[in-house]
């Protein structure tokens, strides 16, 4: 038995056995497997009981580090960490003993954003394809030199102390399911470096970067102020005050439709006279064109006469928007909330309300805008015993009466649920739970989510970096993150502004930018190519953080001189030289003070690059690759795109991208 372990047995039986709740305990995020930040000073924590005595010792060291927990019960210790290597053993000892194996000393990353970033190498999560070769990427992923930690999704109201995941080895099994783009960064560190790597993602799809932010940043911008309001009020208040007004509204509208008890949904109404509807179609087909509104349908339908007395299941396939549905005169169901317009109605009529013959189903649908109605598939228009295969179906003709127009009646109210847009929900769960653990820096792909709100963006994201140094309290560490790729987005522009607001982030200190406009699918938001997204985030890691002397940017513009009919064009990370690739410049644009942009010839003359065109006699301004979809043809001869950009700063002008 070694020294220290002859110590720590000796400790271990001079401790009495305490209840669980005095035991000392560590956050996720620091256990087996992991890798800490090296050369540096690193931050170990956990809980124990008010005014424990913690003591934390590192393999790699002689002298232990003792601590006290404080009246929380929360103790801190900076340890501080040799160059790279391991495995070591960390050994944390309070009134129990934790020992913390398999320890590597590398290079620390977080890897977050939304679904580009978290896409796994597989396609094992819903909405996602898989990437390139990734049966081949899979097999050659057993490297022990990276460790992994993925995040669990989870949002919260006020920043959480802890959150859910483990360190593992990097295998086959493990890299599977996690970030593509944080795999392929961290392999390119690892394998250029020759030191460990670990990756901790950190990334959850369709989430815009407010959701990302601590509130004491968030909360300086105004736009966000009631859905901060929101989540000092509480999930369980907010549901409260809804329903309340979900009551009234209810009320109202059972009024303004003329009073429903007894009416519309009772056995012995004489609805000869209604109309009659196929049913299922969208009623916008039939006889309600245009029409948003309440309208009522009804149906007498033969009931076996084995299945009086006994418990019905009725199918009526989704409703557009929301219905309250009665059998024989009783309500039996009803989907009464916005947003459930594609769930398919299934309700349970009681025993007692069956009667063998003519039974009585009525439906009051409420559509509130677009198309409506009863319009799934005939197979789910059916009533049948609960259980069981047979059936009688519901399919043909309805009567059916139009009842008050949708402009006659109060907005439905909206339900107010915090959700995992909202502004800092993210940072609460999913950040405030690691913002102590060491790291190198950053890799981030996000944007898409805030594409309506671009010029918004251009604040917002320079201020989630300031705001992620500042809770990590380790300077301006690295943030290098991607440009979103070309996409056929619904609104115009609103990917090109998006771009832009990313590339003048660039002027933050010690950030970066991987461009994408080469490796897209104009038809899929997520690129299955995330090798080369990878491989360029790892090129600004490896020549800005690390000093390998290597041309790791594609062209970035950077000035512009007026020649005469001719504009010329300067840029930075022109590396080996400009090239065009497959032929001539494409996507240059080009105008006059009349703001109106055309397309315009563009010729490389050594790193500049000359714009001009017959329809422009004095020109001004020049744009490139400005829309949703351009996928343009500059690179630099080290095969990085150039990032897409304006010179002017012209509100509202389009171009004419033929």
């Amino acid at each position: 038995m070694t020294c220290r372990g002859f110590i720590m047995t000796i400790l271990c039986l001079a401790v009495p056995c305490v209840p669980s709740r005095a035991d000392v305990k560590l956050p996720a995020i620091i256990g087996d497997h992991m890798v800490l930040q090296q050369k540096s000073e690193v931050p170990l924590w956990g809980w124990a009981e008010p005014g424990e005595e913690v003591t934390v010792s590192p393999g790699w060291r002689d002298r232990a580090i003792s601590t006290q927990a404080d009246g929380n019960g929360k103790w801190s210790v900076g340890i501080p960490t040799p160059g790279p290597g391991g495995p070591h053993v960390i050994f944390v000892q309070g009134r129990n003993e934790i020992i913390v194996e398999n320890v590597m000393i590398g290079e620390v990353w977080i890897c977050s954003g939304q679904s580009n970033m978290e896409m796994p190498v597989d396609n094992v999560r819903p909405g996602y394809t898989g990437v390139v070769n990734y049966e081949k990427e899979i097999a050659s992923a057993d490297r022990p030199m990276i460790r992994l930690f993925d995040v669990e999704n989870r949002y919260a109201g006020a920043p959480e102390a802890d959150c859910v995941g483990t360190w593992k080895v990097c295998s086959p099994d493990a890299v599977r399911g996690f970030s593509a783009v944080a795999y392929f960064f961290g392999r390119e560190i690892n394998e250029s470096l020759d030191i460990p790597v670990g990756l901790i993602g950190t990334n959850w799809g369709g989430t815009p970067i407010e959701a990302w932010t601590s509130a004491d940043s968030i909360s300086k911008v105004t736009y966000f102020a009631s859905a901060l309001e929101d989540l000092l009020t509480g999930e369980s208040e907010l549901e409260e005050r809804y329903q309340e007004k979900l009551k009234e509204w209810h009320e109202g509208l059972d009024a303004a439709d003329g009073g429903m008890a007894g009416r519309w949904m009772s056995v012995d109404l004489d609805d000869s006279n209604w109309q009659v509807m196929p049913l299922p179609q969208h009623w916008e087909e039939a006889e309600l064109s245009d029409f948003d509104g309440i309208a009522w349908f009804r149906k007498t339908v033969e009931i076996p006469k084995e299945w009086s007395g006994r418990a019905l299941l009725l199918e009526l396939g989704p409703i557009d928007d929301m219905d309250v549905t009665w059998f024989n005169g009783e309500k039996v169901g009803g989907m009464e909330e916005l947003n459930y317009w594609q769930t398919p109605r299934q309700y349970t009529v009681p025993a007692e309300l069956v009667q063998p013959g003519a039974n009585v189903i009525a439906v009051r649908v409420h559509d509130t805008g677009g198309v409506g109605g009863i319009y799934g598939k005939p197979e789910q228009l059916r009533i049948s015993p609960a259980g069981e295969e047979k059936a009688v179906s519901l399919v043909g003709d309805w009567r059916f009466k139009k009842g008050i127009a949708e402009s006659e009646l109060q907005a439905v109210p909206r339900p107010r649920r915090i959700h995992p847009g909202y502004p800092t929900v993210l940072y609460n769960g999913m950040i405030s739970p690691i913002k102590s653990f060491g790291i190198r820096g950053v890799i981030w792909y996000q944007g898409e989510s805030n594409c309506s709100r671009a010029y918004q963006y251009r604040e917002l994201f320079p201020a989630m970096i300031a705001d992620w140094r500042k809770q990590w309290g380790r300077g301006s560490f690295p943030f290098f993150y991607v440009q979103i790729a070309p996409f056929k987005y619904n609104t115009e522009l609103v990917a090109a502004e998006l771009r832009e607001a990313q590339l003048m982030t660039l002027a933050v200190e010690n950030t970066g930018m991987a461009v994408t406009t080469d490796v897209a699918n104009l038809y899929d938001i997520h690129p299955r190519n995330k090798q080369e997204v990878g491989r360029r985030l790892a090129l600004w890691a490896l020549a800005r953080t690390y000093g390998k002397d290597l041309v790791y940017s594609g062209p970035l513009f950077r000035s512009m001189t007026v020649e005469g009919r001719r504009i010329r064009l300067h840029f930075d990370h022109v590396g080996g030289g400009l090239v065009a690739r497959g032929g001539e410049l494409t996507h240059f644009t080009l105008a006059g003070d009349d703001q109106r942009f055309v397309p315009a010839r563009a010729e490389i003359e050594g790193d500049s690059i000359v714009v001009s065109s017959e329809q422009v006699s004095k020109p001004v301004a020049v744009r490139f690759g400005w829309s949703n979809t351009a996928e343009p043809n500059l690179f630099n001869r080290e095969g990085l795109p150039a990032s897409p950009f304006r010179t002017d700063d012209w509100p509202g002008v389009t171009s004419d991208h033929r």
